[in-house]
């Protein structure tokens, strides 16, 4: 089965991060997303990917053959920035003879039973119950709770809590290419986008069956709290391993904790929830809940909550900062 990972959004919401790199390649508990998304999906046995970029795409295609030179890849340019159904409209040359296909968002961290979604034979939709359903694209059951109903996009009165994640396993690709070109020539839009929740309308009223497989957790990392959030369910899987303390004698650390490679941290206190990356120097701070990028120099402060970039100096205290790369600030 050949994944789909849309990768062009400029990531408006994370800004200044955005501006030097990818969202997809923003770090979260000592890895970027996007490394997280290719390991989960490497795990079942997937290895075929199609990856759509945008303007900093360079930069995914480097991270991609310097870190998973064993996967299957190739690197298509969207020239619009018109999400996920543009994104299926930009590769269809190269999807349409395919059974099945995956699609993954570049920007989220989640968590599927592989059996709910790769291994049956209908299309599968991800979602996730939510509190406030008028915020979301949102997915309506039939009357046997088996398969989608119906699509309702940020509805007014909500008659589900189910959102929909953005993550599809289509089973009639031609039909969603079908769906997909409908939308474009007719120009068929929604708040200026090419969703594929419009696309997945046009599917069910042709009839085809889609059911759900609902999320353990998503995250859409699309701004600092959501990636600060998703940092904190990645550093308390069961799995993970935190930083061994006696490396940093001079230090309290406070698990969950993950301390990149080369990194200088004396006379301070570490954790929980933070992730440090490779290079950087850290001396007499306070730090909890945080993500610190690599090369970064912190000195005399106390961080909470906060999503500190690459190449940054800090010798500031108390704060709750989202700082960029390349920044200064004493």
């Amino acid at each position: 089965m050949r994944v789909v990972i849309p990768l062009a959004g400029i990531g408006s919401r994370l800004r200044p991060h955005t501006y030097t790199q990818p969202k997809a390649l923003l770090q979260v508990a000592g890895k970027p997303i996007l490394g997280h998304i290719l390991d989960r999906l490497l795990t079942v046995g997937l290895d075929d990917f199609i990856f759509v970029i945008g303007e900093l795409g360079y930069q995914i295609e480097s991270y991609i053959s310097a870190n998973y030179p064993q996967i299957k890849r190739l690197f298509v340019a969207q020239d619009s920035l018109n999400e996920a159904a543009h994104a299926i409209w930009t590769v269809r040359q190269y999807i349409e003879n395919e059974q099945e296909i995956l699609i993954i968002p570049g920007d989220a961290i989640f968590s599927l039973k592989p059996q709910e979604v790769l291994w049956v034979q209908n299309s599968v939709a991800g979602v996730q119950k939510v509190d406030n359903p008028t915020l979301y694209n949102i997915a309506e059951l039939d009357d046997d709770r088996k398969f989608i109903d119906k699509v309702t996009v940020k509805p007014k009165i909500p008659m589900s809590n189910l959102a929909l994640i953005g993550i599809y396993k289509i089973s009639n690709v031609p039909l969603l290419l079908k769906a997909v070109e409908h939308l474009v020539s007719n120009a068929l839009i929604t708040d200026g986008e090419y969703y594929m929740t419009d696309a997945l309308k046009i599917m069910i009223l042709e009839g085809e069956q889609v059911s759900v497989a609902e999320a353990n957790y998503w995250y859409d990392c699309g701004k600092k709290d959501s990636l600060l959030a998703a940092n904190v369910v990645l550093l308390n899987r069961p799995e993970f391993q935190s930083t061994d303390p006696e490396k940093f004698r001079s230090c309290i650390l406070i698990p969950p904790v993950s301390i990149g490679e080369n990194c200088e941290i004396e006379n301070s206190i570490i954790g929980p929830d933070v992730a440090i990356g490779n290079n950087s120097k850290i001396k007499d701070a306070i730090i909890k809940n945080s993500i610190i990028g690599s090369y970064s120099q912190l000195e005399n402060s106390v961080l909470d909550s906060s999503l500190i970039g690459d190449d940054v100096v800090l010798k500031l205290p108390n704060l709750n900062l989202n700082l960029g790369d390349h920044t200064e600030m004493k």
